[in-house]
């Protein structure tokens, strides 16, 4: 059996030695076959220097270096598009994703399941502010969506050469491959987990970021803001009636006029400001239609590290050194 190890990284320099020392502490104990696929998502740091030391000492360590920052999410896809292995598992190269439990995703896919999901108990370190807005928004997605995705749940897993096959037809650039693997089908099982701390460093995981790949997630598995949208439309139109018939009753039935002007203003001000709300949700589904109807490519590489290309590379540069 061949099984394929993508791990991207984004200036991972003091992670991805260690990282890859303990990755091989545990293959190194097992009878299959390994191969190890770096995606340098466009770091600033030696990230891609180390990857290229890495893969000429070692013929399983292959390179993929993007050509910019594309993203945690497109960085996996490009590992599992060039996956060669019968079954694939993806996980950080932070140390959050611990190599010590790929023996026992491998065990749950000799047992016959297709797609072994790790599941997040609780990261060691984490801010109360962090648990909370993850509770909330996996609360949110799942009562929003079709697609139930299982809180904690994370971009740890191992997936069988047939479910990668369907997974790598999904070729949308918003991509929220926790809502597709869930949505995929197959057999499915979990692991749970306490994730530990960051080896060293930060995580490049901004708040922006976050939110970003929040509403990636939420655009990308439910309509309901934008039926949202159209209910609230009517409901405010009902009570627009309901406003306009109370002062009919005042002008017709009192002979006095009301004053009406913060009533007015507050109207305007609320129809107003919930508009520009549901224009800025329709212009973020319109906005991905665009990108999606480009066509574009997922990503492009800069160059690619393995054995006999780093040591070609290695020994041009020592020649330019002479």
């Amino acid at each position: 059996m061949r099984i394929s190890i993508v791990t991207p990284l984004f200036n991972e320099e003091d992670n991805a030695e260690h990282f890859y020392n303990a990755l091989c502490a545990v293959i190194d104990e097992r009878e299959e076959e390994f191969e190890i696929i770096f995606v340098d998502d466009g770091s600033r740091d030696r990230t891609p220097l180390i990857l290229q030391a890495l893969a000429a000492q070692d013929n399983r360590v292959t390179g993929l270096i993007l050509a910019r920052n594309f993203g945690h999410q497109l960085a996996l896809t490009c590992g599992m598009d060039h996956a060669t292995g019968d079954a694939v598992i993806t996980m950080d190269g932070d140390m959050q994703h611990p190599p010590a439990m790929i023996p026992e995703l491998l065990a749950r896919w000799y047992e016959g399941y297709e797609v072994v999901q790790t599941v997040r108990l609780a990261t060691e370190n984490v801010g109360a502010f962090k648990k909370w807005t993850s509770a909330l928004y996996y609360t949110c997605i799942n009562s929003i969506s079709k697609v139930h995705i299982v809180e904690g749940g994370s971009d740890f897993r191992l997936l069988d050469r047939k479910v990668l096959q369907s997974l790598l037809m999904f070729r949308e650039h918003a991509r929220f491959l926790r809502g597709i693997v869930s949505d995929i089908g197959y057999k499915q099982t979990y692991i749970e987990f306490t994730a530990p701390s960051r080896y060293a460093g930060e995580s490049k995981f901004s708040l922006r970021k976050m939110l970003h790949f929040a509403l990636d997630g939420i655009t990308a598995y439910s309509r309901v803001p934008l039926r949202l949208a159209f209910y609230l439309g009517l409901l405010i139109g009902l009570v627009s009636l309901l406003l306009i018939g109370y002062v009919l009753l005042i002008k017709y039935y009192y002979a006095e006029a009301v004053p009406g002007w913060a009533t007015l203003a507050v109207s305007v001000l609320m129809l107003g400001g919930i508009q520009l709300v549901f224009l800025g949700v329709i212009g973020e589904y319109i906005g991905r239609i665009f990108e999606e109807v480009k066509q574009r490519p997922l990503y492009w590489l800069r160059g690619t590290f393995h054995r006999e290309a780093a040591t070609e590379e290695t020994d041009r540069r020592q020649t330019m050194q002479m």
